[in-house]
């Protein structure tokens, strides 16, 4: 499939980067085609203008589009009666925060997490994440109806995109694979996080590795 070849391999090297390359290329075609299954969606239910809190106080659903049409909000997996963040949610982050000004040009993008916005802003400022827009979900239904909290209040990490128009704000996409049946971690967001895919470029592949909250003990 491919006539490059690199210092030193083998032929049985070659053989089987090929039959990978083949794989690769399929894949990439997969995944583009599952990119314009999704662009196909049909609108989704109409969103309640929720009431979040953010930096400047109370903000609407409808408020956080700024000059866009879509929305994206992550929720982070930070509940009111929670000790700790999230540590695979942080990490996400700390990926993220260098990628808001790409990003916003072409949708907007918050997180959103249940704690009060003081203490969002408490750990915004010592994990330095200034460059993401939060929000507290403390005081809406949103997380609940958004499927990123559990009845008996466990937080979950998903991602949900929102479209407006002159019909209003209707729900587009939320990352559901979580829910499907898996083997292992669900890897709903992975497309949209850079780690494991430096991570499966290795031979030893992801392994157990978790991201910690810190790596200085």
């Amino acid at each position: 499939m491919s006539d490059i070849q690199f210092p030193g391999e083998s032929a049985a090297y070659r053989q089987k980067r090929n039959e990978l390359l083949a794989a690769e290329a399929a894949l990439r075609e997969q995944i583009e085609q599952v990119a314009q299954l999704r662009r196909q969606l049909p609108p989704g239910g109409p969103a309640a203008d929720y009431t979040f809190t953010g930096a400047d106080g109370e903000v609407t659903l409808s408020g956080l589009f700024g000059a866009h049409n879509s929305l994206i909000i992550y929720s982070y997996m930070y509940g009111p009666e929670d000790e700790h963040p999230c540590p695979m949610c942080s990490a996400f982050m700390d990926s993220l925060n260098g990628q808001l000004k790409h990003i916003n040009q072409r949708t907007a993008l918050v997180v959103a997490a249940r704690s009060p916005y003081p203490r969002l802003a408490e750990l915004v400022e010592a994990r330095g994440w200034q460059d993401i827009p939060w929000v507290s979900a403390a005081g809406n239904t949103y997380a609940a109806d958004y499927r990123s909290e559990m009845p008996n209040g466990a937080q979950l990490p998903m991602c949900n995109v929102f479209v407006k128009s002159d019909d209003g704000v209707r729900h587009f996409w939320n990352s559901e694979l979580f829910f499907a049946p898996s083997g292992g971690h669900p890897r709903h967001v992975d497309s949209l996080w850079p780690l494991w895919s430096f991570f499966d470029l290795l031979p030893e592949g992801r392994a157990d590795f978790m991201p910690r909250l810190n790596y200085n003990d």
